[in-house]
């Protein structure tokens, strides 16, 4: 097929690195934003969890629904002030809020409100457990928390797995997932406590660079082994130097020489070195794109990361789409379930 295959030895690829590590690192200082400071939802100042637990119960009581009132309020507050709020209203009426909820809305709204309800950890734990069990595999919720969720994010989301399900989740996921695929799933499940840390020895072992198509052998491999183990921030620096030594970026190797649920899993991983916003503003835009809109998606990335990063997804797809994230859902939902996602998206950057 005409291929060539180069294969770098340990001290190119570490000049290579060396040589891009400074520029590498001063040019992502703003990604991989998991703070307020990326535009996430805070806290609402003046707080009454028993004032809001009666405007809601109050929005719920005689024949209609004031579904304004419940999703303005619900919108604006934090996932913990939720918490707060379906305590007091447990006290004040004896009654679960989520489950008067659930009665009194309907469809994707319905499920919306529900995901804003439950706690970050809970939601993420029970968006895998349900795409798990069942006939098939979900593999696209598997991909995207495995992917986008911090060290410590993955450790809490293992051990609530436990506590919720009474079953391990790398057993789960194992036992539902098969080959290379399976291989960085539990990679990402093991090794994210330790992704913090830099693993030196070993590090800039020889890496296999291959230009232009090729059939299968040792690459998967590779790129497992490179793409599992490591940083976000040294994974940029390997990506610059794949760069310069074979021609092109990481992104269109995994593109050519993988396929299935295990290209779209390294494509995740490379994506949230690179910027967890980025990848969701991508994310959000095919969950819109085409004739349907995959609505499970919509609504898990918008509950999600509602006060982790919203600012930057929409920064980042105002940049990468050319149209803002508010106008797409405008165009690509309605009723109360488009009201309640342009709240939790907030401003339009037309």
């Amino acid at each position: 097929m005409g291929t060539h295959v180069y294969i770098a030895k340990a001290s190119e690829i570490d000049r290579t690195l060396s040589l891009t590590h400074t520029h590498t690192t001063h040019r992502h200082t703003h990604v991989h934003t998991h703070t307020k400071s990326g535009g996430g939802r805070s806290s609402s100042g003046n707080f009454n969890a028993n004032q809001d637990a009666e405007t809601l119960y109050k929005a719920m009581k005689g024949l209609g629904t004031d579904e304004d009132s419940i999703m303005k309020l619900l919108t604006s507050r934090s996932n913990s002030q939720r918490q707060q709020i379906k305590a007091a209203y447990k006290t004040l009426h004896g009654k679960d809020l989520v489950g008067d909820l659930q009665g009194e809305l309907g469809g994707k709204f319905e499920t919306l409100v529900v995901a804003l309800m439950t706690p970050p950890i809970l939601y993420d734990v029970t968006s895998l457990r349900n795409a798990i069990k069942g006939a098939g595999t979900d593999e696209k919720v598997l991909i995207e928390i495995l992917s986008s969720r911090t060290a410590q994010q993955i450790k809490d989301i293992t051990a609530a797995y436990r506590q919720e399900f009474n079953k391990n989740l790398e057993e789960d996921v194992t036992g539902d997932t098969s080959g290379h695929f399976r291989r960085l799933l539990v990679i990402l499940l093991q090794v994210r406590g330790q992704r913090s840390g830099e693993h030196r020895s070993g590090i800039y072992r020889c890496t296999l660079f291959s230009a232009g198509e090729k059939k299968f052998g040792t690459d998967e491999e590779q790129f497992i082994t490179i793409l599992g183990n490591r940083s976000a921030e040294h994974l940029r620096r390997v990506f610059a130097a794949y760069m310069k030594l074979a021609g092109y970026e990481m992104e269109e190797s995994i593109q050519r020489e993988t396929s299935g649920g295990l290209r779209d899993l390294l494509l995740a991983v490379v994506k949230c070195a690179r910027s967890v916003p980025a990848y969701f503003a991508e994310t959000l835009y095919y969950s819109m794109k085409g004739g349907g809109t995959d609505d499970q998606t919509l609504i898990r990335v918008m509950v999600s990361r509602s006060e982790v990063d919203m600012l930057d997804i929409r920064a980042d797809y105002r940049r990468l789409f050319a149209k803002s994230l508010h106008s797409a859902i405008q165009g690509d939902t309605s009723g109360d379930y488009r009201k309640a996602l342009l709240l939790l998206c907030g401003g339009n950057d037309a």
